[in-house]
């Protein structure tokens, strides 16, 4: 038995803080329990009442005759540290705090909080909250509705977590407005114990959940244990979904980092890591969430992303067959036989091939023909049927229809019946039948795409590991050098040879302080060189002027020289210039930008992604957290827009994009050999013709002080 049941499959549930008084909170989930039919044993908790709702009340917990498995407590946090004791000596399963006025006000909240979850983990209780709405089970079995939301959803096979208990009173009403069920409902609030990765593992092994939705604010564990343990859930036998709703998407915050990666990432970019790398779908909206959700729940994914489109009118076929190819998807090519069978059945008016217009007039046969010749054909993978009302059209017939043919194939299909009040009977049929019905036709063709990639996600390939031998005591001595100089900036001169001991190929490099030096040490390179800045105070050397490129003669490297010096010392009159780098000019190549920032909770946040002066304008980059392997390189890799001019572009060579795979993840390894990384940028990496290798032309690294090193 999962210590969790004792939370949503409860025997009896004590409230302790029910209160007579209408309004109250200690009132209204009392209420809402008996009002829900709770199929165990209620006890109120009350040293002032005989009675709540003409249930008998008892002075305390420990006065309550029978043995509770879940106690709900609405008191302020004093009393609910002295109603924690008696839970525990009354050898209560679960405990479910409500109140507020916690670790969110700080200080003596902060303090009471972390003592109650101390003595629970002691006493082997699990809790949920504090600061929360509460949980429900609507299942017929329990029909539990521990919170102060007065609504008490249908029995479904979603489960629904959420940080935010005043999103999910609104969650609750629209998931009745759209004919949603639910499986388990949960508020986490201030996550003092119970969190979404426990959530996460009991509700996937939960038989009545098949599909998992979440709002997040920020996740308790989100480094690699989070990771490791969902993407068993989404990528085991039985894989669950999860779709997943994060608030905050901005850049606050970012602007203080010192590095490309640093100032592109934010806090961002390690939720779309973690999304991507456990098979969580990300999604923007609460109705995109329900979109979702409604498709996935019919447990129907298509395996490939070939859709057909049957329409009673060409407008919005032409929108959907525009949001399909945004999405990823693609219009399905309908065999002869198909061809031959739909234009047997619909008039000469009617166009037969994707997206089949079955033209305004359309009654329920002609629907039931055209749907049952597409999805037939071995060339479609999926459905999407759009209904706009006209005046002979039969919504709820042309619905049976469809739910009919629906129930038989294993091909997902879904429905865009436009309209509200002339489409309603229809659209409340599907939805009784669990066919997924939208208003417009880019939802769902949006929905089907988001389940072409979770089967894509679930089916994935899975290559061999790369297997390096790296210098790893080298670059130790390096940092450790550095860090007992106290130089918190590598540039190319030391940040070349920390690179050079994991695998890459960096340019000959050597610093000259005066100009007749840069000449010599120009000379002996061979023509053409690049010049840089070197200084720690001015990381961005572009910004300073501090860099020129291509230089072929000994007259411009000794200009050059002079410029560069000159131009830092305007940028930053205090900046400690050290000399200027001279550096063998690289061949020719794609620029890629390889990246780092660590994050406190999460370790290193690797960034990939278009590079060169133009990477913070495009932001064409994806994040993952280390450690990578192999796999996750190559999805990196092909998840940037830009990956075609890569990979061949209209005739362009390709480039190496074997090399790039393995730099990926000797990256990784290299933060995860070298903790006191805090930012890095190879920026650019060029990435020569395939089969010529990789060349670092510029890199910065960001570590630690000593003394002060954060894995």
């Amino acid at each position: 038995m999962n210590q969790l049941d004792a939370i949503f499959s409860p025997k009896s549930v004590a409230v302790l803080g029910a209160s007579t008084t209408p309004g109250k909170v200690g009132h209204d989930l009392f209420e809402n329990i008996l009002r829900g039919r709770f199929n165990g044993t209620l006890y109120p908790v009350n040293p002032k009442a005989d009675s709540i709702l003409c249930v008998k009340a008892y002075p305390s917990l420990l006065e309550v005759p029978d043995a509770v498995d879940l106690a709900m407590i609405i008191l302020p946090p004093k009393a609910t540290l002295a109603a924690i004791h008696d839970c525990i000596e009354k050898k209560v399963k679960g405990v479910v705090i409500v109140s507020a006025g916690f670790r969110e006000v700080g200080g003596e909240g902060k303090q009471i909080e972390e003592s109650v979850a101390a003595l629970c983990r002691k006493a082997g209780i699990r809790v949920v909250g504090p600061n929360c709405l509460g949980v429900i089970n609507p299942n017929s079995k329990v029909r539990l509705n521990a919170s102060f939301s007065r609504r008490m959803p249908s029995q479904g096979n979603i489960s629904f977590i959420s940080q935010s208990g005043a999103l999910c009173t609104a969650v609750l009403d629209f998931a009745s407005d759209m004919g949603v069920g639910f499986s388990k409902f949960i508020s986490t609030g201030n996550k003092a114990d119970v969190d979404e990765l426990d959530l996460l593992t009991y509700l996937h092994k939960d038989p009545a959940t098949d599909v998992i939705m979440m709002y997040i604010e920020e996740l308790k564990r989100g480094g690699q244990e989070f990771v490791d343990a969902v993407r068993k859930i989404t990528s085991c036998k039985n894989p669950t979904p999860i779709l997943a709703i994060k608030s905050g998407r901005t850049g606050a915050g970012a602007a203080a980092a010192s590095s490309h990666t640093g100032s592109i990432a934010g806090s961002e970019g390690v939720y779309d890591a973690i999304f991507a790398e456990t098979g969580i779908i990300r999604v923007d909206s609460v109705n995109e969430l329900f979109d979702y959700a409604g498709a996935f729940a019919t447990k129907k994914f298509p395996m490939g992303k070939r859709i057909a489109i049957v329409t009673n009118a060409g407008g919005p076929g032409i929108v959907a067959t525009d949001m399909t190819e945004v999405s990823g998807l693609e219009l399905a090519r309908f065999s002869p036989e198909t061809i031959e069978s739909l234009a047997s059945h619909l008039p000469p008016t009617a166009n037969i091939h994707n997206p089949v217009d079955v033209i305004g007039d359309a009654d329920p046969e002609r629907y039931q023909a055209a749907l049952d010749a597409v999805i037939r054909d071995e060339n479609t993978d999926s459905a999407l049927v759009i209904l706009t009302p006209q005046s002979m059209t039969n919504a709820i017939k042309v619905a049976r229809v469809i739910s009919k043919i629906a129930r038989r194939t294993p091909k997902p299909v879904v429905c865009a019946f436009m309209g509200v009040i002339d489409v309603s009977e229809g659209v409340r049929h599907l939805q009784e039948n669990h066919i997924p019905v939208y208003r417009f036709p880019e939802n769902a063709a949006k929905a089907i795409a988001a389940l072409y990639r979770s089967e894509q996600w679930v089916h994935r390939q899975y290559l061999a590991q790369f297997t390096f031998s790296h210098d790893k005591k080298r670059a130790r001595q390096i940092f450790e050098t550095c860090r007992q100089e106290g130089q918190t900036y590598l540039g190319e001169l030391e940040g070349n040879e920390v690179l050079s001991c994991y695998g890459f190929s960096v340019l000959p490099t050597k610093l000259a302080e005066t100009p007749e030096q840069a000449v010599a040490i120009a000379k002996e390179m061979g023509y053409p060189v690049v010049m840089k800045i070197v200084s720690p105070q001015i990381i961005h050397k572009s910004e300073a002027d501090g860099v020129r490129v291509g230089l072929k003669t000994d007259k411009e490297v000794n200009a050059a020289f002079d410029e560069i010096v000159a131009g830092a010392r305007a940028y930053n009159p205090k900046a400690h210039i050290r000399g200027v780098l001279v550096q063998k000019f690289s061949p020719a190549g794609q620029e890629v930008i390889l990246g780092v920032n660590r994050y406190p909770g999460f370790g290193h946040l690797l960034m990939f992604g278009l590079g060169g002066i133009f990477v913070e304008l495009f932001k064409d980059v994806v994040f993952r957290l280390a450690p990578i392997g192999r796999n996750n390189a190559v999805r990196m890799i092909k998840s940037i827009r830009s990956f075609p001019m890569l990979d061949g572009f209209r005739g362009k060579p390709k480039s190496d994009i074997a090399v790039l795979q393995k730099l990926l993840v000797c990256l990784s390894d290299m933060v995860m050999d070298n903790p006191e990384i805090v930012e890095l940028d190879i920026n650019p990496l060029i990435v020569h013709d395939q089969g010529k290798g990789a060349t670092v032309a510029d890199v910065r690294i960001i570590i630690d002080p000593p003394d002060t090193c954060k894995k």
